[in-house]
């Protein structure tokens, strides 16, 4: 009777989940038009409301609610079908695909499981000090190379560990073993793509939004303190180690305990790694192309050190300087190299380089198209998803409506309470947005917010910059979310328990290293305007 009165409570989840989508819909779309707001803005959001609560209770699949925006857009004059289909096929789709076809080649033969039960060895096999090493070698990576690149490259390791780890078995009971791998596969998952976004923005070049925060401050604010790449770090680095610090014991938290004894797991673990032998010539190949596809990724750019130190020039400009070479015209301001390129270019000659001889004689090659089609098709429809509605916030002006909205409620605030709102406000608005997008539309509403209030606009910009990386409730939210979401071991209900928990931490804790910490670093003094701010007056757009 308990399991069917259960069954019954989750069964009418879906149900109430269309009926108040359909409700919100519907309220939103027939409230007033506000005067400032455009009447696709309104609609936007309406239909915003409809998919953030079908995503949330899975009222129906997650990846059919992505698909939302192909009709609802066109429909409701938002964008039209060429405009928001784009967004489902765009670069960053392909480097997705790109790293999941990287990622099932590694499975495909076994590499997964070998880096795994040696990461273990290294890291030790408690659970709690396995997920502590994971968060702080991506976090380590995202500082480098972008956010869905280390989140690409940890996540195979990641499912391997968890793999292995349920393999061993080293629990106490059966049920015991069940709960603790589905906490330690949900803490692990959660903690690569969490620290992700928390490690890139920890310097200029780990995020775009920082990159984007740089560049509007200087257009705006062309005669006020420029921050140096180092400064940069020494600033926000110790917010990165302590909110990891933070994730891994909100992960953690009750986490049941290996019931072995510490000498009897590494002797469990050292028999498996034995018993895997040495490397094949197919581990040693795709060993190969996954060390190549990370050094390809964190060199493409320049890897600097303040504002002139040049550690390793980026060799995304060669295209460019043989075309030139050969006597073609182009432009060298346009990106012509992505993560994409690589992880495309890496994924494509996998199909082509041969790894062994089957029992029949037959070629094998690295990749075969049977073991392509495993790819995370839904998932991508939910990244598309994500695009189509980051688009469409920026395309009608909806998050300048929220920014400016935002402005004129924060007006006579103290301080403290600024640089608060402006964390949540930009924490919760990237969990439906596009964060580079958010963060070009509401910081120039934030410069002549600041100008007008009299206060030093870095006292609410650099958190808001900050704060949109900070998002971990939605897949959709940031990039390593939805990755992590595809391996199908997080539940919609574990991404928003632990994210909303996460999200009013960062909140709360910027708040705090903001008034305390960055505030003394960046000499910001209160009750005085800088000269510089009158020098140039910020127009928002």
């Amino acid at each position: 009777m308990i399991g069917d009165s259960s069954h019954s409570g989750e069964s009418r989840i879906p149900f109430y989940g269309k009926l108040f989508s359909v409700i919100a819909f519907v309220v939103i779309l027939n409230l007033p038009t506000p005067a400032d707001m455009t009447p696709s803005a309104q609609r936007l959001a309406a239909v915003t409301a409809l998919m953030a609560i079908l995503w949330m209770t899975q009222a129906i699949p997650i990846a059919a609610t992505s698909l939302i925006p192909l009709v609802a857009f066109p429909i409701f004059g938002i964008q039209n079908p060429k405009t928001v289909s784009g967004s489902y096929i765009n670069e960053n789709i392909f480097l997705y695909m790109g790293g999941f076809i990287i990622a099932l080649g590694i499975e495909k033969w076994g590499v997964h499981r070998r880096i795994a039960l040696n990461t273990i060895r290294v890291i030790g096999s408690s659970p709690r000090r396995v997920v502590l090493g994971f968060l702080f070698a991506t976090a380590f990576l995202s500082m480098w190379i972008s956010n869905t690149a280390s989140t690409l490259l940890m996540l195979p390791i990641g499912m391997a560990i968890i793999g292995s780890i349920s393999e061993l078995a080293m629990f106490e009971s059966q049920e015991d073993s069940a709960k603790a791998i589905q906490h330690f596969s949900v803490a692990l998952l959660l903690g690569i793509a969490y620290s992700a976004s928390i490690g890139g923005v920890t310097t200029l070049i780990g995020t775009p939004t920082n990159i984007a925060f740089q560049s509007i401050w200087t257009s705006q604010f062309p005669d006020g303190p420029q921050l140096s790449a180092g400064e940069w770090m020494i600033m926000v680095i110790p917010f990165g180690i302590t909110f990891l610090m933070l994730t891994w014991i909100v992960l953690c938290w009750n986490m049941p305990k290996l019931a072995s004894s510490k000498e009897s797991s590494k002797a469990i673990i050292n028999e498996h790694v034995t018993q895997l032998g040495k490397p094949t010539r197919p581990e040693i190949l795709m060993l190969m192309v996954f060390v190549i596809t990370a050094v390809l990724w964190i060199t493409r750019k320049p890897l600097t050190f303040g504002e002139e130190t040049v550690l390793l020039p980026g060799w995304e400009s060669l295209p460019i300087y043989f075309l030139t070479k050969w006597g073609i015209s182009v432009d060298s301001a346009s990106g012509w190299v992505h993560d994409s390129t690589v992880a495309m270019g890496m994924a494509l000659l996998m199909f082509a380089i041969p790894a062994q001889k089957s029992e029949q004689g037959e070629t094998q090659y690295l990749m075969d198209w049977e073991t392509a089609e495993r790819l995370p098709w839904g998932v991508l429809l939910l990244i598309g998803g994500g695009f189509a509605i980051a688009s469409a916030f920026s395309s009608t002006d909806l998050s300048g409506w929220v920014g400016e909205v935002f402005s004129e409620r924060i007006a006579g605030w103290p301080a403290w309470a600024l640089i608060f709102a402006a964390c949540l406000m930009l924490t919760f608005l990237t969990e439906f947005t596009s964060n580079i997008a958010t963060v070009n539309t509401v910081l120039p509403i934030m410069a002549a917010t600041a100008v007008s209030l009299g206060i030093d606009p870095r006292l609410i910009m650099i958190p808001a910059a900050i704060s949109a990386s900070c998002a971990f409730t939605m897949p959709i939210a940031t990039p390593p979310n939805a990755i992590v979401f595809a391996s199908g071991k997080i539940r919609m209900s574990d991404m928003l328990r632990y994210g909303i928990i996460l999200n009013l931490i960062g909140v709360f804790l910027l708040t705090a290293f903001m008034w305390f910490y960055f505030v003394p670093q960046l000499g910001i003094e209160f009750g005085t305007v800088p000269e510089w701010v009158h020098q140039h007056t910020p127009e928002s757009k």
